[in-house]
């Protein structure tokens, strides 16, 4: 087979790599491996470079000048006194020191694990030795090769370890944790494998995290999936985040909650930092939030959005599929389109469902079951709850006490608020 054809090797073990001698041409030992590098911004799995503890000092051999990588040695292509100096680790993660004992996220399994060791896919192509990061180990295999090593004989631990089932995660299932904002910048670590996941499993995961990197996980991720998963996390986890987030993170963020969610995590903030958040927000989220902040927690008022589309009992279906393709708001908050007249005032429902049942020019009107279902909004927790058991609703309409439309209320809040009774 031509040299210069890909060919795959044996898998490697970081932990059977690290301490592991460099030979030069001539054959003679001038270091040893002291750490492995990935350089994430131009290939986050791939190996650019060896770093090599000699006399004389660090040095940083690359792909190009590697002949042979195993757990046994490793022989470059070019003689010690070539080997370029190591000038430090910027833009590098060091796979020793950064991920060895340290908490990752596997977004398969959706948890947070602890690395024991990393395994390499070993090729070799055009003369020269190349690796590529394969799996990251969280078993006991990793967990033995690393306390043994040294202790055993390799061949008699290689023979140990192989009986240990793996527990392994693909490297692409794996997302990195930076609490270094600066390092998260130059390494381009971002969490996007993360964000594909549902944001109740976003909030498990978080949970599971230290304070530190929870911050470092809402800073990474985009504004509308952090706002998702905040509202899945525990209230008082939820003010601890938003607590540590700059004013101007944590504005970008809460804007894009439900403004009643939005108004709950507030409330729980000091004054003067929910004040802050506020200030940061545009004018419009700010003046709708600052309003639901004046209603008691434990009221219909309290638990309501005003996030919900409403129409005049004269429009129409055709009305009212413009409205839902241009309605910014939760999904879960278009179930129902209410009907109002010229003063606001509610005088109908219309289930989603039936407008796709309905003709273009059906007026609105027809489609509304008879008088809604509603509550004032100084009704108490209770009420409301036996509201939505009693007539099996998706949506309770708050209503002041002149019959005007003022928020409603959605399934998810009743499911959050019986949870927090449990």
């Amino acid at each position: 087979m031509l040299s210069g054809i890909l060919r795959t090797m044996s898998s490697l073990a970081l932990s059977e790599l690290l301490g592991a001698p460099v030979f030069d041409p001539e054959g003679h030992a001038r270091g040893r491996v002291r750490e492995v590098a990935v350089c994430p911004q131009a290939d986050p799995a791939r190996v650019c470079g060896l770093i090599v503890k000699t006399r004389e000092g660090d040095r940083l051999l690359g792909p190009e000048q590697l002949l042979e990588i195993d757990a046994k040695a490793v022989r470059t292509s070019i003689l010690a006194a070539d080997w370029p100096a190591f000038r430090g680790a910027e833009g590098m993660l060091l796979l020793g020191r950064d991920l060895l004992d340290q908490q990752i996220i596997d977004v398969h399994g959706r948890k947070v694990v602890r690395v024991n060791d990393l395994d390499f896919h070993h090729e070799q192509t055009n003369h020269h030795a190349v690796l590529k990061v394969g799996e990251v180990d969280v078993g006991a295999r990793g967990a033995v090769r690393r306390l043994l090593k040294g202790i055993v004989p390799a061949g008699a631990l290689h023979a140990l370890t192989q009986k240990l089932p793996p527990r392994v995660i693909p490297w692409e299932f794996v997302d990195l944790i930076e609490t270094d904002p600066a390092r998260r910048v130059k390494l381009k670590i971002e969490q996007k494998r993360l964000a594909k996941l549902h944001p109740a499993d976003i909030a498990d995961i978080v949970e599971d995290l230290a304070p530190a990197e929870r911050e470092a996980v809402f800073e990474t991720l985009d504004e509308e999936v952090a706002a998702e998963a905040l509202a899945e996390v525990d209230p008082k986890l939820q003010v601890s985040i938003v607590e540590s987030l700059d004013s101007d993170r944590a504005a970008d963020i809460v804007e894009e909650m439900q403004p009643d969610a939005a108004a709950d995590l507030l409330a729980d903030l000091p004054k003067e930092r929910s004040d802050e958040i506020l200030e940061e927000m545009e004018p419009e989220a700010s003046e709708e939030i600052s309003e639901l902040l004046e209603f008691k927690e434990n009221t219909a008022a309290g638990r309501m959005t005003t996030d919900y589309l409403a129409l005049a009992p004269t429009a129409t279906v055709n009305d009212a599929i413009e409205a839902l393709r241009k309605f910014e708001g939760g999904i879960e908050t278009v179930s129902t389109l209410f009907l109002v007249d010229t003063d606001n005032k509610l005088v109908g429902a219309v289930p989603l469902a039936s407008l796709v049942l309905a003709s273009a020019d059906t007026r609105l009107s027809t489609l509304a079951p008879g008088q809604p279902i509603s509550c004032l909004a100084g009704a108490r927790e209770k009420e409301v709850a036996e509201l939505f058991d009693k007539y099996n609703l998706l949506m309770l309409p708050v209503v002041d006490g002149e019959g005007r439309l003022t928020g409603v209320i959605t399934a998810d809040d009743i499911i959050s608020l019986l949870r927090s009774k449990l």
